[in-house]
């Protein structure tokens, strides 16, 4: 998300100049950024947003405004390793907010997810002034970062705004994701895992509408808000997984249906009329969207290919899905 939304920015925004800070864990990868690395606007550093020393030293070019991205993200991973999220998702944003009180930045915009608001089972839809009810390790450190950007804005006027945002699906997204996954599987002519009966809901939002309303809220969005970011396309996992087997010509039997995660939330769904008041609508419709992700994956092997011979990404396929390996 972040790597689409600097190029983004740098396309949509001739005047502006980017900072990219980023620890390059097993999830970042510089080949994201490959378009705008020589791009006179656009600047790599190397740093951990949990040490101090790394963040004053990416403040020290006096950003205007700061938007992390930053973020342990993969809730399978937080099941596994809990004190990893704690300490990127929560201890990261302290350090961050800190700077930017320092350095009195004019907006700091904390991205994170729909899943600080718990399940919904049934009808209905989250708001910005629903209750938090994280129920993973991953939902429950951004939920404990949002109140901390909250706090800030509350406490010494930091012009915070956060956004919560429902599944983002597009270009460059890691594979061990679930539609990358079942994409890049089926490329290579492998089977794909799909947890439990796969009657699981979720909302999807394409990599270019979200960045699109990521700078509207930016731009026109008030300080001390909460934004849900949502195109509506709400889908049960079982049904993207069909979409997808019909795009690649493949039939069901390739699906494996494996253990359910523990504690998996039923449906997500988010009211985004905050958002659309201020004018942002999305373009693409989930089929639209979809046909250019796996458009790109077909046309960027090399790039998940790698990805998929890492030792990490072995690792943790081996792990997760053992029946598979």
């Amino acid at each position: 998300m972040g790597s689409n939304f600097i190029k983004h920015i740098l396309k949509t925004q001739p005047d502006a100049s980017v900072l990219n800070l980023d620890k390059l864990t097993y999830a970042g990868n510089l080949d994201n950024i490959k378009e705008v690395e020589n791009d006179p606007r656009y600047t790599f550093q190397k740093g951990d947003i949990t040490k101090r020393e790394d963040v004053e030293l990416a403040f020290a070019s006096q950003p205007d405004i700061v938007v992390n991205f930053a973020a342990e993200t993969h809730v399978d991973r937080s099941i596994m390793d809990p004190a990893a999220f704690v300490m990127t998702d929560v201890i990261g944003t302290h350090t961050l907010l800190e700077s930017a009180k320092k350095y009195k930045v004019e907006k700091y915009i904390q991205i994170s997810t729909d899943e600080v608001y718990g399940h919904i089972e049934g009808e209905g839809y989250f708001t910005e002034d629903t209750p938090f009810r994280p129920r993973s390790p991953y939902s429950a450190s951004k939920a404990g970062a949002d109140h901390l950007v909250q706090s800030y804005f509350t406490t010494y006027g930091l012009p915070t705004i956060v956004t919560h945002s429902c599944n983002v699906y597009g270009y460059n997204q890691h594979p061990e994701k679930f539609m990358p996954l079942f994409i890049t599987n089926l490329l290579e002519g492998k089977k794909v895992p799909l947890y439990g009966d796969g009657s699981q809901v979720r909302e999807y939002i394409f990599i270019d509408d979200y960045c699109r309303a990521l700078e509207h809220i930016i731009t026109h969005g008030t300080e001390g808000e909460a934004y849900n970011i949502s195109a509506g396309h709400s889908m049960k996992n079982k049904d993207v997984a069909l979409m997808i087997l019909q795009a690649l010509q493949k039939n069901e039997s390739h699906i494996v249906h494996v253990n359910d995660r523990p504690g998996h939330d039923v449906k997500y769904a988010v009211n985004a009329d905050k958002l659309k008041a201020l004018g942002w609508n999305p373009e693409f419709n989930f089929e639209q969207g979809l046909q250019k992700k796996i458009q790109w994956y077909k046309d960027n092997e090399w790039y998940w290919k790698k990805v998929k011979q890492s030792p990490e990404f072995i690792d943790y396929y081996k792990r997760q899905y053992p029946d598979l390996s």
